[in-house]
């Protein structure tokens, strides 16, 4: 785990230690005093229970202790809180999206990325939302973390102190492949992030409708190599015979464009066999008429084989 590689991380670490160490301190003396308890006051030595009265002074002091350190406790973490809601107004924008199971990074200038790519010591506010369910964007070594809700708009900031790359993970469990949403934090110099903006992106020869699939990550559920994920892989698609399940009945088919577009549109009429019903979300409002096409004409001309 690096040390200090944004702003926030040293804070969060001194508030995490200070927590740390009050639980190990009790941990230590609670088990030591109740060892002591039993060995002190063993039956053999106090056949006789003897009715101990209470003590105002003892109960003051566990009430009043526990509640020092408890405030304690909740100042420095809000201490360390509080600046993490509030961006500066300098602060470069990135929209996040993140969708089952993969993660989409826009830049100001409408460069779209699959890893988040960001100047050093230059604040960074990720502006985030979901397609789909609630994933969580999670950077363990800028300490930082937050939700993104389906229909609701989050954000968190951040200035990166270190140039590296760093792991991207999704913290909150968001489906079968929820282990495999993960990214790459790149912190490069100012100057070659102005040269990366405004570079051509990856997959710029590529065909069109790959890019609408690689965008609404449908790799992320279908294979482009013939492994089986959570749906059927793309591999050979076109004109492939497929066994469907249409209302329980079992339906041989041959894979064309109108059945491409009819499982994106409406995925759960027409389930391939040996895949489960209510995995995959209807793109209706999503992918475009034009786009379809492009997905079908890829499949057609330069789908993998």
């Amino acid at each position: 785990m690096y040390q200090g590689a944004s702003n926030f991380a040293q804070g969060v670490d001194n508030t995490f230690m200070f927590i740390f160490a009050i639980s190990i301190f009790f941990l230590v003396v609670l088990t030591a005093t109740m060892i002591w308890f039993v060995i002190k006051y063993n039956r053999k030595k106090h056949p006789n229970p003897t009715q101990i009265k209470d003590s105002l002074k003892l109960e003051v002091t566990w009430t009043v202790i526990p509640l020092i350190l408890v405030l304690a406790m909740f100042y420095y973490g809000y201490v360390i809180y509080k600046p993490m809601r509030n961006a500066p107004d300098d602060a470069i924008p990135i929209k996040v999206v993140g969708r089952m199971w993969d993660w989409t990074f826009e830049y100001p200038n409408g460069k779209m990325a699959r890893e988040l790519v960001v100047p050093l010591d230059k604040p960074i506010k990720l502006v985030m939302n979901s397609a789909d369910v609630i994933h969580s964007l999670y950077i363990p070594a800028f300490r930082i973390k937050e939700d993104l809700v389906p229909g609701q708009e989050t954000y968190m900031w951040f200035i990166p102190t270190i140039q590296d790359t760093f792991e991207i993970l999704c913290a909150e469990y968001c489906g079968l492949r929820h282990a495999f949403m993960t990214s790459k934090a790149i912190v490069i110099p100012e100057s070659d992030y102005e040269t990366w903006l405004i570079t051509e992106g990856q997959g710029k020869d590529e065909h069109p409708g790959l890019l609408v699939l690689q965008n609404n990550a449908c790799m992320s559920c279908h294979s482009m190599d013939g492994s089986k994920l959570v749906g059927p892989s793309f591999k050979g698609l076109f004109n492939a015979r497929r066994t469907i399940v249409v209302d329980k009945q079992e339906i041989q088919i041959t894979v064309d464009g109108e059945y491409i577009k009819k499982s994106i549109l409406d995925p759960d009429s027409e389930i391939v066999k040996g895949y489960a019903p209510k995995l995959m979300r209807s793109y209706k409002d999503v992918i475009s008429e034009e786009e379809l096409d492009q997905i079908v004409d890829y499949f057609i001309k330069e789908g993998p084989i």
